[in-house]
């Protein structure tokens, strides 16, 4: 081989060698800087994992209001303390334990037990903190400190609506609303929950982090209303000695709820220190007999079907009047010769509603009629927990014929407070029921859904409506709603005792303690307003207690509502105005 080959070849080897390493350098190189972009990710991810997390994000509940503006029901922020033994050292134990302890007026030696824990966790505050405590001890910069918000409801009125409003607890791990409000608009209150990435660090809030807040309810129920119907109903309470009771003020002409009281109540801020029971709504959960204030349901039936008129007399010949095997009396034991059709309202006699009910209506006639008012059914307001009633019709395994006559006076049927107030509003409003309603608008942002009224059904005509609007007039002025009137105002109402139900009672009944009810409206001729008083095992009449408890409530909702009198109306029409537009609240 010649002396200039060898050379060449051994350039090659030389100059492949120098390709083979520069390859080699520029892949380490490659490979470096990948390494490096890994690192810096896995740096990021690992102070992502340490100060930020991902979870489940639940928006502020929105809140409830009056029909003013009041705030019913709003929200807070408390806060929980707890520490990850595993970021302390020993050395470091006793200064912090001392500095949280001080800051949480609690005992150091059981937060430095804690301290020593093999937990990766251990919560110290027995109860949430508020935010000016949450923040000093942020203040002492432990990444062993851990702080986490809890939302809170609260209830500035306290137990004020309570029932109408409800409380918020918890599901599980998810808060929720429960009764009334909080839990009928669960869904609108309590928004959407999302998936979103939230900081650890206490206080540090992003807009990443947060969520829409949920929908603003607006209530029909006005404050001061409220106020007074709950301070009315537990002063009559007092006065006459029952042991519970409700009063519910609506306008018939729309099926709004002005107020809705109950007692027994409840603070919803301590909702857990409270008996279930007791968080019921009676107004709408309880169905009760409501006795002779029913009659109105059954005379407007009986008008309904034009087989009577206002002059149509029936024979009061015995006190006693067997029907089905049961024996039925008037409240005062007596019979009462010739009465008409005006008298069984006015003076409210049971022989009365039962010659409507057996003699001229007769079962099929009587209880279809009964169904058209929706006895025995929901009302279908927007209230959680609402109870239908009872009603036995003819065919099924519990009516017997003795049914027949005693609902007619309200007796062996229930009904809760809110359909009777609904069965007046239907009198009250020309033969025609609207929907009772709490809510009065929804606010999501900027914008607002108002509710509508919605009429449910019209059982009875105008016409029918009208006439028994008169002879309660009467009940008023002339019978035994006497006690419920109102200087300046004519008012159509009708009373009702009822007795009580008691299984262990001889004849089945309570024999000293009744259920008093008083329904009325008012202006009888343009009703504005409508009014339920219902007191709980007192030993008296209704006429001698729910009617003058109703007469002492109208006095001051007047003034409340601005209510004109009669002879302020009168007075407007003669100056040619419409009294129609009048419009209290």
């Amino acid at each position: 081989m010649s002396t200039l080959r060898i050379s060449f070849n051994r350039r090659l080897t030389i100059l492949t060698g120098v390709l083979v390493v520069t390859g080699i350098l520029l892949l380490a190189r490659l490979a470096s800087f990948q390494f490096q972009l890994d690192m810096a990710s896995y740096l990021q991810t690992v102070a992502n994992r340490n100060y930020r997390t991902v979870d489940d994000r639940y928006p502020q509940r929105g809140r409830i209001f009056d029909r003013k503006g009041e705030l019913l029901a709003g929200n807070t922020t408390e806060y929980r303390i707890g520490i990850s033994p595993v970021y302390i050292s020993a050395a470091n134990r006793e200064r912090l334990a001392q500095g949280i302890a001080d800051l949480l007026n609690d005992d150091p030696e059981r937060i430095y037990t804690l301290m020593e824990s093999k937990a990766p966790y251990e919560l110290l505050t027995r109860s949430p903190v508020s935010v000016e405590v949450a923040q000093k001890v942020a203040s002492l910069e432990s990444i062993a400190i851990r702080i986490d918000a809890e939302p809170k409801r609260i209830y500035p009125q306290n137990n004020l609506a309570s029932h109408i409003i409800g409380f918020v607890g918890w599901d599980g791990t998810v808060r929720r609303g429960y009764v009334g409000v909080e839990g009928g608009y669960n869904t609108d209150l309590a928004g959407e929950s999302r998936v979103l990435e939230r900081s650890r660090i206490p206080f540090e809030v992003s807009a990443n982090d947060q969520t829409p807040p949920g929908k603003d309810v607006y209530l029909t129920i006005d404050r001061n209303i409220q106020y007074l119907a709950e301070t009315e109903l537990l002063d009559a309470i007092n006065r006459y000695g029952a042991v519970g009771g409700s009063i519910i003020i609506s306008d018939p002409r729309t099926g709004e709820i002005l107020a809705m009281a109950s007692y027994p109540t409840f603070d919803p801020n301590n909702y857990y220190q409270i008996d279930a029971e007791l968080m019921k709504n009676p107004a709408v959960s309880d169905g009760y007999e409501p006795g002779s204030v029913f009659k109105i349901v059954t005379a407007a039936v009986a008008l309904q079907s034009g087989k009577v008129n206002e002059n149509s007399t029936y024979y009061e010949g015995s006190n006693r009047r067997e029907v089905g095997g049961r024996a039925i009396y008037n409240w005062d034991r007596a019979a009462h010769g010739s009465q008409s059709f005006v008298d069984v309202l006015v003076r409210s006699w049971n022989l009365g509603t039962t010659w409507m009910s057996v003699d001229v209506l007769g079962k099929d006639d009587f209880y279809k009629g009964l169904k058209a008012f929706g006895v025995g059914a929901p009302t279908g307001i927007d209230l959680e927990g609402e109870a239908a009633g009872q009603l036995r019709e003819p065919g099924s395994l519990y009516w017997s014929d003795s049914d027949l006559a005693t609902n007619s006076f309200g007796q062996g049927l229930t009904v809760t407070p809110l359909q009777m107030i609904s069965f007046l509003n239907t009198i009250a409003n020309g033969g025609q029921m609207m929907q009772p309603h709490v809510r009065l608008k929804t606010v999501d942002g900027d914008k607002v859904s108002p509710a509508i009224p919605a009429a449910v059904r019209t059982p009875i005509s105008a016409d029918v409506a009208n006439r028994i609007t008169a002879i309660m007039v009467k009940v008023v002025n002339e019978g035994e709603g006497d006690k419920a009137r109102v200087p300046g105002y004519t008012i159509a109402g009708k009373t009702g005792t009822a007795q009580i139900y008691c299984a262990t009672c001889p004849g089945l009944y309570d024999p000293e303690l009744q259920m008093a009810t008083f329904v009325g409206f008012l202006p009888a001729d343009e009703p504005r307003v409508s009014i339920l008083i219902k007191l709980d095992k007192v030993s008296g009449f209704a006429s001698e207690t729910a009617a003058p408890a109703f007469a002492q409530l109208v006095k001051q909702l007047v003034v409340l509502m601005n209510i004109p009198t009669d002879t302020q109306r009168a007075e407007l029409r003669a100056l040619g105005g419409d009294t129609a537009l009048i419009v209290g609240r």
